[in-house]
């Protein structure tokens, strides 16, 4: 197993298979009365978080927690770095606090790469800038797995803002590694034209979501950031979501086998809309609950499963 986890690049098929197999194993915890495992009491888990988040420090307590880990939750708001401490006197305090792992999220892309520099621990990246998020990515994979019983083969179309997603780049490089087929879609003002050859060989690009919906067994409709938006990349919200929005006479037109998916949170009646959100081929409450189950495999087999 790898020491660090700071892209989905980083894992060939068969760690991946390895987390996956590992977070099947851990999804079973869910049901006990106790929510419990010892595997890594004694162990110091620190979720540094220099970017507001909901779902994934979360995640990441609850699936340290289920693990019998001390969490430390450190957020930026309020701490030394308002008064200006650096990225690396912060990691050398919680080094020398005796962190086992951190759990990493940051504006700047990189930056879980220079941590991990920085600390004897275990770093996990949380996403980073625009660059990557990879137990998104990975939690994606496990739920695609779930519902459709394989990975390999699987042709999954990323739809939205692909420039400014972390989920859309560690999604290519996972997927692609674990055998499927990825289409970005989107804008071309949102598509950078390498993109996809960038990421990964066979990787397509287009700008036409009809056209791509009917041979889709995963479409995975992603948030528009505006807030990370200088410029008009589109006319308008209500223009957006007419070529690009997933309503549900295109969800109709989709195969009967294929789901569709959201890493949260959602801007529901423009990338997607309600009807599609809440519908049974939706997949974004589980991917919520995966969410734990993925984070808790990958903390366990960074720190409790070594050989």
């Amino acid at each position: 197993m790898i020491k660090h986890l700071l892209s989905g690049g980083d894992l060939d098929a068969r760690t991946a298979t390895q987390i996956l197999d590992t977070a099947a194993e851990m999804a079973s915890v869910a049901g006990r009365e106790v929510k419990k495992l010892p595997a890594l009491r004694g162990r110091t888990v620190v979720n540094l978080f220099y970017e507001d988040s909901t779902r994934t420090r979360i995640s990441f307590e609850a699936a340290a927690k289920r693990l019998s880990a001390d969490v430390i939750n450190f957020s930026a708001k309020g701490s030394s770095v308002s008064k200006g401490e650096s990225l690396k006197d912060t990691a050398l305090t919680l080094q020398a606090m005796g962190a086992d792992a951190v759990v990493v999220r940051h504006p700047a892309s990189g930056a879980p790469h220079r941590l991990a520099n920085w600390v004897d621990g275990s770093v996990v990246n949380a996403g980073d800038g625009t660059h990557e998020h990879p137990t998104q990515a990975l939690l994606d994979a496990y739920t695609m797995r779930a519902r459709l019983g394989r990975l390999a083969g699987l042709q999954v179309a990323v739809v939205g803002d692909v420039l400014h997603s972390r989920v859309a780049r560690s999604n290519v490089l996972l997927l692609s590694t674990l055998g499927a087929k990825v289409t970005l879609v989107g804008p071309p003002t949102l598509l950078p034209v390498d993109i996809g050859t960038a990421l990964a060989p066979g990787t397509d690009v287009s700008y036409d979501l009809d056209a791509v919906l009917p041979g889709c067994d995963v479409v995975m409709m992603l948030r528009v950031q505006r807030e990370r938006m200088a410029d008009s990349y589109f006319p308008s919200a209500r223009e957006y979501a007419r070529r690009y929005g997933l309503d549900g006479p295109r969800m109709r037109r989709l195969p009967e086998h294929a789901i569709v998916m959201h890493p949260g949170p959602m801007n529901r009646g423009m990338e997607i809309a309600p009807e599609v959100a809440d519908s049974a081929r939706s997949t974004i409450v589980e991917q919520v609950t995966n969410g734990v189950s993925v984070r808790m495999a990958v903390l366990y087999l960074l720190l409790g499963g070594k050989n």
